[in-house]
């Protein structure tokens, strides 16, 4: 028998999570970020599940590009961390994918290329990661701008990624966008909105939304529950219950004895682990729901299992479902009691966690 424990990825919440940020700038188009394995919801599962949706999608590098067109998806794909050397150019030539080019080394690369690509350039407007700098611009558009061995011309973009978007007290995302639209006289298109930007800045929309956390139901704003902003949850982990045991009052559970137990209780042991990706740093007191209510974190969080404080749930018995999070735990409250962030806790789910995409 397959193990318990497993990821049900519900595509309508994802496809509702998707036209929310096309509603939030119409006339934009919105490619849907599905890097680190669609955030760790299948990127293939991902990929086919909006295909019929999508503009387009965002990966971070050639291969994940593979991987979708693998899977049987013919849709516009931008890699974001752009050609890792020569040959990665020419192939996404071939393929068509949209390159993003942030330094010299790619713009040497790109010139032995004789077939005509989308290429955004990235525009270093302050976070200090990828990304040309403000004075060099110019003069790498201009280079990218000659034409080709077969007459043809690259066609440009322009891209650039928001530091502080998820604070919406922050200066710091004016300064950069003032930046970044003081190219607007090269006339060419421009991206800068990812999930946070999209829901909060409206005048960062420019001509491609890049969606990321938000399409999986995460919150992409400090301070703000992803309910508030009308997204639905697309992953419910879960496991279920493969023991039972009585405890009584002062005895302990689990590794370093760091539970004790105040009363006479009933703990329930339920598999999942860090091994699955849980967080072994969720404390005593992290929420899971079992039978239709809240139950407790009692002891450190092992490689297989967790235990669970059931004393207040009544008739808790084996193969009960356990939902770690999902419509009823939100993934951002796990998140902030283990001082994360929804995105890790979706990226470090392990293969052995099965992923289930379902229509409902």
């Amino acid at each position: 028998m397959a193990r318990a424990t497993q990821a049900i990825i519900h595509l309508p919440a994802l496809i509702q999570n998707y036209q929310l940020a096309k509603q939030h700038a119409p006339q934009a188009k919105a490619y849907a970020v599905i890097k680190a394995n669609a955030y760790g919801h299948g990127l293939q599962g991902v990929a086919k599940g909006l295909a019929a949706q999508a503009d387009g999608f965002a990966v971070a590098c050639v291969e994940e590009a593979d991987q979708i067109r693998a899977a049987g998806v013919d849709a516009p794909i931008m890699v974001l961390e752009g050609p890792y050397n020569e040959a990665e150019c020419q192939h996404a030539a071939q393929q068509g994918y949209e390159l993003v080019v942030h330094q010299a080394e790619q713009l040497a690369w790109l010139a032995q290329v004789s077939e005509p690509l989308t290429l955004w350039i990235k525009v270093d407007t302050g976070m200090h990661r990828l990304g040309f700098a403000m004075d060099q611009v110019r003069e790498a558009v201009q280079r990218l701008q000659q034409p080709l061995s077969c007459g043809q011309h690259h066609q440009l973009g322009l891209l650039s990624h928001f530091a502080c978007a998820d604070d919406q007290t922050s200066a710091f995302n004016q300064l950069q966008l003032s930046r970044f639209q003081s190219l607007a006289d090269l006339n060419l298109p421009m991206s800068m909105s990812n999930s946070a930007a999209i829901m909060s800045l409206t005048s960062a929309h420019g001509e491609r939304l890049r969606p990321g956390i938000m399409l999986y139901g995460g919150s992409p704003l400090l301070n703000t529950p992803a309910q508030t902003l009308g997204l639905k949850p697309v992953m419910t982990l879960r496991s279920e219950v493969i023991a039972v045991h009585q405890l009584a009052a002062g005895e302990t559970v689990g590794y370093g004895q760091t539970w004790l137990a105040p009363r006479d209780c009933k703990v329930a042991v339920v598999a999942i682990g860090y091994g699955d990706g849980y967080p072994r740093r969720a404390p005593n007191g992290t929420p899971v729901w079992l039978r239709g209510q809240r139950a407790w974190l009692a002891g450190r969080v092992s490689m297989d299992m967790i235990t669970v404080d059931v004393t207040e749930v009544e008739g808790v018995q084996l193969g009960d479902t356990v939902e770690l999070w999902g419509e009823h735990i939100p993934v951002d409250e796990i998140a902030h009691i283990c001082n994360t962030i929804s995105y890790e806790l979706f990226c470090q789910l392990t293969p052995r966690v099965k992923r289930i995409y379902t229509s409902t």
